[in-house]
């Protein structure tokens, strides 16, 4: 993923399976990682994280090729799905570390300016969330809700 405010461009990611059918080596069955995936939830894991580790420790490349659904599709019908997508909520937690080092540090110009920008990826996030219905039309990011989030 490129950066918008950046000068980097990172060459970094791995290589997804190339086959959408499951690996014949997989043990696990849908409704094992099905639910693997809910307790991991319930757990408070996010779900980036919750990939990981069906992939770290039980030995699943990809949940859609044995679900046939993505973990966050998994978690909308199991109803353990976060209030907010987790891109927003980490760009919502950033602003908050910047906020409560700018308090400490008020002339910090580079870090003002790191959370200008950081806002502004809130503000088209949010936009696009609300958009394709991820978000009720009424979500505003204020300090506020970046406090209670």
């Amino acid at each position: 993923m490129a950066r918008i405010h950046s000068h980097r461009h990172g060459k970094s990611h791995q290589t997804r399976p190339s086959s959408k059918a499951p690996p014949s080596w997989i043990r696990s069955s849908p409704e094992e990682v099905r639910g693997t995936i809910l307790k991991l939830a319930k757990e408070g894991v996010p779900p980036s994280r919750i990939g990981q580790t069906l992939r770290d420790d039980y030995g699943v490349p990809l949940t859609k090729s044995i679900i046939g659904k993505s973990v966050s599709k998994v978690l909308a019908e199991g109803k353990a799905s976060p209030k907010l997508p987790q891109d927003l909520q980490d760009l919502i937690d950033r602003a908050l570390r910047i906020q409560r080092h700018l308090k400490i540090h008020g002339s910090d110009r580079k870090n003002v300016h790191s959370l200008e920008l950081v806002e502004a990826k809130i503000y088209r996030l949010a936009k696009y969330y609300k958009g394709a219905g991820l978000l009720p039309n009424d979500f505003k990011y204020t300090a506020v809700v970046a406090q209670l989030a």
